[in-house]
């Protein structure tokens, strides 16, 4: 398994991380905690050791399946944690808040949650509009000092919020949505953190499994799954998007004998200081770990990944879908 340092924190990590938004069940149809707990073992297992959860994965029930799974698994040492800060919820709608306050609580329910006493990489997990990202960054700085957290990182921050919090605190990582065909960071995000010294933590990278190869023209999306309101998943923009991924497969099995999973994970690890995060949730999904290592994409293959993209999807789509709100409700 390749690896990487989270920026200049000093903790190394696998450059395959295991994404457990789907673990937690919310936008995902439920969950079932011992498959969960099996996959997240695997992935250990398998030399994946950066695991990236959230708060609001589940309303706590990300955090809780995996800090169960290391725990008892007696994994807890060979595992990085990733979690996040900077959301709220109330009746089931979350809302952004990156208060200190806010910050000291989810701290401390994260902590407890994951059965840990130091989470590996901290990360706001929206920008707050309403709070000073200054206010924001002294927080997670402050918790770096007392050593609850050892890295500090963002999602879904631009270059210019970016600045402000590195004004602050150092800065290791910033995790956006990043795939083949969600390429939006291209322009900003991914320069940017080339320039300063950030580990880009890439989330959707198989762009909620789109790339995976298993979704067809007739596969339906039921209950809360967030794919029912996903833009790409649309009976008029779906064709487009899966004429692409079976020119994809094409290509990769032509080229490399590989499947378009693992040309999509190794395309984002080509693409810089990346991690590239897979949402597997059963502990079959993880077979394929062993194909994306070690090999790299030519020149060639490239532009013909390009050309299939082109050729196939039509104004491409932004996930700006999955933002919540800028504001938080009225009286919080």
């Amino acid at each position: 398994m390749e690896k990487i340092i989270l920026g200049a924190s000093g903790v190394e990590t696998s450059r395959i991380g295991l994404g457990t938004w789907a673990i937690g069940g919310w936008m995902w149809g439920g969950t079932d905690e011992a498959e969960s707990i099996a996959a997240i073992r695997r992935a250990v297992e398998s030399g994946i050791t950066l695991i990236d959860t959230a708060p609001v994965y589940g309303f706590g029930r990300s955090e809780e399946i995996v800090g169960k799974a290391l725990s008892e698994g007696g994994l807890r040492g060979e595992a990085q944690i990733a979690t996040k800060a900077g959301l709220d919820w109330a009746d089931g709608k979350v809302f952004r808040d990156a208060r200190p306050a806010r910050i000291r609580q989810e701290i401390e329910d994260s902590l407890r949650r994951l059965r840990t006493d130091v989470i590996d990489l901290y990360q706001i997990h929206w920008p707050d509009l309403e709070t000073p990202i200054e206010e924001t960054a002294k927080a997670l700085d402050d918790l770096r000092r007392e050593g609850k957290i050892r890295a500090i990182g963002v999602s879904n921050h631009s270059p210019e919020q970016m600045d402000a919090f590195r004004a602050v605190t150092r800065l290791d990582t910033v995790q956006p949505p990043y795939n083949l065909v969600e390429r939006e960071i291209e322009r900003d995000v991914l320069p940017y953190a080339v320039s300063a010294g950030l580990t880009v933590l890439s989330y959707g990278a198989l762009c909620r499994g789109l790339l995976s190869g298993k979704v067809t023209a007739e596969r339906a999306f039921e209950g809360d799954d967030l794919r029912r309101y996903d833009p790409k998943f649309k009976p008029e923009r779906r064709p487009q998007y899966l004429a692409a991924v079976a020119g994809l497969q094409t290509l990769a099995q032509a080229r490399y004998g590989k499947s378009v999973l693992e040309l999509a994970l190794r395309w984002v690890l080509d693409q810089g200081p990346t991690i590239a995060l897979w949402g597997a949730r059963r502990p079959a999904q993880l077979d394929p770990v062993g194909g994306i290592a070690d090999w790299k994409l030519d020149a060639e293959t490239r532009a013909e990944i390009d050309a299939i993209l082109r050729r196939c999807v039509s104004q491409p789509l932004a996930p700006t879908f999955m933002a919540p709100p800028l504001r938080r409700p009225a009286g919080v």
